[in-house]
């Protein structure tokens, strides 16, 4: 399970979506979210599904690849669309037992609501496996430089931001080397319930938080032997600049929202 999490991982490629210039991903990224949170019924969830896997197929990512992201949220989506079938009312009652009453209302809302929630974390796998996490520092940190006047910490920002997507595949592997090692001296991960689980997680979590703060303290000791001091007189070896193809893309990005802002306003 602790394979499938995909999440911060890049898969070097020349597609036209690798060359982007990462600002402008992350504006699309943006931009898509706000199309997905304005659809309203099939046809613009329709829209903005093809919009991604539009994204996904030009940038040659396979989509057993996104589908592997999501494996290990499986249980929260289902968790809350579960929940939207039993809390929501309206509609025509389905099913009445009890305490029990199904909408017609809250099976749609769960559906959309499932549907919703995978095509936005397919679109953000989308961005991080295309782009590499020094240019999505970079692109962040120029996105944010008008905020520098007020002060605010945007190089740090950052810079957080890239460890913290460059360690979430170094933690993953770490916390699979400690539940291996756990399980050849004989520690049971998957029997009795679920406080007798939840105290099995100790033996890993233990030693992975002391793996974290120990390369957490070796990075720091690095940056420090080279003289690190934040963005102040830092250069760049690749100067970021917009091309030709980030309009484009910019500009589709802005009709999907204005097609999918139409749609809704006809109800579709």
């Amino acid at each position: 399970m602790l394979k499938d999490i995909t999440l911060g991982q890049y898969f070097p490629g020349n597609t036209v979506v690798h060359r982007l210039d990462p600002r402008t991903k992350l504006l699309l990224v943006i931009i898509y979210m706000v199309a997905l949170f304005t659809a309203k019924w099939f046809v613009s969830y329709g829209l903005v599904l093809i919009f991604l896997l539009t994204a996904a197929w030009i940038s040659r990512v396979r989509p057993s690849a996104m589908l592997k992201g999501l494996k290990p949220l499986l249980i929260i989506i289902l968790l809350t669309g579960f929940l939207n079938i039993f809390y929501t009312t309206g509609g025509t009652l389905l099913v009445e037992w009890k305490f029990i009453h199904i909408y017609s209302k809250g099976l749609e809302t769960a559906f959309f609501m499932i549907a919703r929630i995978v095509m936005l974390i397919a679109g953000t796998f989308l961005l991080t496996y295309t782009t590499s996490p020094i240019a999505l520092t970079d692109g962040l940190e120029l996105l944010l430089s008008p905020l520098k006047k007020i002060k605010l910490p945007v190089h740090e920002l950052s810079m957080m931001m890239c460890i913290a997507l460059r360690f979430i595949p170094t933690l993953i592997e770490e916390t699979d080397k400690i539940i291996s090692a756990q399980k050849a001296r004989g520690a049971d991960f998957e029997s009795g319930n679920l406080l007798r689980r939840a105290k099995a997680l100790i033996p890993i979590l233990v030693p992975l938080f002391i793996s974290a703060f120990r390369r957490a303290d070796e990075l720091a000791v690095a940056m420090e032997c080279r003289c690190y001091h934040g963005g102040e007189g830092r250069t760049r070896m690749k100067q970021l600049r917009f091309a030709p193809r980030d309009g484009v893309a910019l500009a589709l990005g802005a009709l999907l929202v204005a097609a999918v802002i139409v749609l809704r306003n006809l109800g579709l």
